[in-house]
């Protein structure tokens, strides 16, 4: 560990100075500085620098001439630089915060408030003159900040260079392996999204191969934050081309390994892939056992953690139900998602319209329901062309649960199909 063993020499430096040999501790400083620079360590090369002054300024060391002005001017660039790459940190981080809590902009006033801090925040950085990590830190905020207001062809664009960035930098791979897969996590989420599934299924097993061979000693973190992405992504690919029946097979694994790294997991990641695999169930047929799953999301006691998970959860559990004919339930649970919608201020278009829907869908004739579906199908793909309505589609493909409706097919069928028509 590169940043334990920069500590030592700078302890090693402090007992030489200690014991009054000067000479000897600034030219372990210097080396330490040399080593702290080379990898990017901006706030250990700040605490060389701090104590080289100290030396300097209360000893006659006659080290080098005009030193004083050389730590003045090395001290100077790397306060600059620590300066702006806290300053993106610290974007990125809320950034980040925000779209935890809430997820994606939900209308206009959302989209305008992020913009506003997000111009107002980049604005004020000179990104001309980043480091390493200054300019790792611009591509993750720039990624959180495309994927919050949904722009999926800029966080491509920039979780590209986040992840290009590392591979020009090999030596970076093994210090900083955690922010490399994470940038592959977010690289695979926006092909996922786009629907890119050639060059999705490639970064798949450029992440296998970095997992299979890391280039760095295999720890916990490693192992847990790899484990999330890699399972991630493969149930993706089941989403892209409808092979949901294969991709339940997924399951038992990776509840095993859920349990197994229990204590490392966040709640948040546990959330989203109790909803994936509701997906994953209710795309093979299984009702019963997306409800099972879905109800794990709805029983969660803090609903203010991934509120567009518990809203579509709710939904999707709605739908669910409707397939499996309970109506009565349907009919008494709609007015509960309607209040909890509500409070969480995410009433959307496609949300209304598909509670209305299933509302009033048990009072039509049967040869009316046909009819219905369609209507429903295409008020919904009229939605799904304004601006900030596209987020519902993003957690749920109702239109192709609809025309399987429609055309009397499975959902999978029907995935299977598009997929195969591109």
């Amino acid at each position: 560990n590169i940043d334990i063993q920069l500590r030592e020499q700078l302890d090693y430096a402090r007992i030489l100075y200690t014991k009054g040999l000067y000479q000897q501790s600034l030219k372990i400083l210097e080396k330490t500085k040399e080593v702290a620079t080379q990898h990017y360590r901006a706030t250990l090369r700040y605490e060389v620098l701090v104590f080289e002054k100290i030396i300097e300024s209360q000893y006659i060391t006659r080290s080098l001439k005009n030193r004083a002005d050389e730590l003045i001017d090395e001290t100077h660039v790397t306060l600059s630089s620590m300066n702006e790459y806290t300053a993106l940190s610290n974007l990125a981080l809320r950034l980040y915060g925000i779209y935890i809590k809430a997820g994606h902009v939900r209308n206009k006033e959302d989209y305008e408030s992020i913009s506003t801090f997000f111009s107002k925040s980049i604005n004020s950085i000179d990104v001309s003159k980043l480091d390493f990590f200054g300019k790792h830190y611009l591509n993750v905020s720039y990624a959180w900040y495309s994927l919050i207001v949904q722009d999926f062809i800029l966080q491509y664009r920039h979780a590209t260079n986040w992840v290009q960035l590392f591979r020009k930098n090999p030596e970076m791979l093994a210090l900083e392996p955690i922010w490399y897969l994470k940038g592959m996590h977010v690289l695979l989420e926006a092909l996922f999204v786009l629907g890119h599934s050639k060059k999705h299924s490639e970064e798949i097993k450029k992440l296998d191969e970095f997992l299979a061979n890391p280039p760095c000693r295999i720890d916990e973190n490693l192992e847990t934050v790899g484990f999330i992405y890699s399972y991630t992504s493969k149930i993706n690919v089941h989403f892209i081309d409808g092979s949901f029946s294969e991709g339940i097979k997924l399951v038992p694994d990776l509840l095993k390994k859920l349990d197994k790294f229990a204590d490392q997991v966040d709640p948040h990641r546990i959330l989203i892939f109790y909803y994936k695999i509701a997906c994953l169930y209710f795309g093979a047929g299984n009702n019963e056992r997306s409800i099972n799953f879905l109800n794990r999301i709805i029983n969660y006691p803090d609903s203010r953690l991934r509120e567009d998970i518990h809203c579509f959860a709710r939904i999707l559990n709605l739908i669910a139900h409707f397939e499996l004919g309970n109506q009565t339930l349907v009919d008494y649970q709609i007015r509960s998602v309607y209040r909890f919608l509500r409070k969480m201020n995410d009433l959307n278009l496609v949300q209304q319209e598909i509670l209305t829907f299933i509302k009033n869908i048990g009072n039509l004739k049967e040869d009316q329901t046909k009819e219905a579906f369609l209507d429903l199908r295409n008020k919904l793909l009229q939605i799904n062309k304004m601006p900030y309505q596209k987020r519902p589609f993003l957690y749920l493909d109702i239109v192709s649960w609809l025309e399987s409706k429609i055309y009397n097919k499975s959902v999978q069928e029907i995935i299977k199909s598009k997929f195969k028509s591109r």
